[in-house]
């Protein structure tokens, strides 16, 4: 089995793969996209260098550090 993401652009494309569904030719699953996520894709358009997401995890790991070792 191979897993595909795509992108509809035209609202007609969604009507036939229903009917495919509808035939059992094939599974439709959505995966939810976390705000992060979105967030860094709209972020990451415009940059010259691109994070990944460990490199933001550590950075943001050693603020929480920072800021709760002062409490």
């Amino acid at each position: 089995m191979e897993a595909l993401k795509i992108e509809i652009l035209n609202p007609k494309a969604l009507q036939l793969i229903k009917e495919m569904q509808d035939l059992n030719l094939i599974k439709v699953t959505t995966e939810p996209v976390s705000k992060l996520q979105s967030y860094l894709k709209k972020m990451r358009k415009n940059a010259s260098s691109v994070p990944s997401l460990d490199e933001i995890a550590t950075i943001v790991e050693e603020v929480r550090v920072e800021r709760y070792a002062k409490k």
